[in-house]
């Protein structure tokens, strides 16, 4: 039996990105990466929680159909 699923071997571009391809790649490391930063920029400007409000009540039972 044979599996229709591609290996990396059998993948035209495996060993080297040409072209739009590795513009794409590029794109979406760099664009990771930028909203990670905005992400932990946001995190150490706003990141105080002192006034989050302390919750008491705890759920008896779930309601299960």
């Amino acid at each position: 039996m044979q599996d229709n699923e591609p290996t990396l071997s059998s993948i035209e571009d495996y060993n080297t990105l040409k072209g739009s391809k590795k513009r794409v790649v590029w794109a979406v490391i760099i664009s990771g990466l930028l909203i990670g930063s905005i992400f932990v920029t946001a995190k150490l400007y706003y990141g105080s929680t002192d006034d989050t409000l302390p919750v008491s009540e705890s759920i008896g039972k779930v309601p299960v159909k």
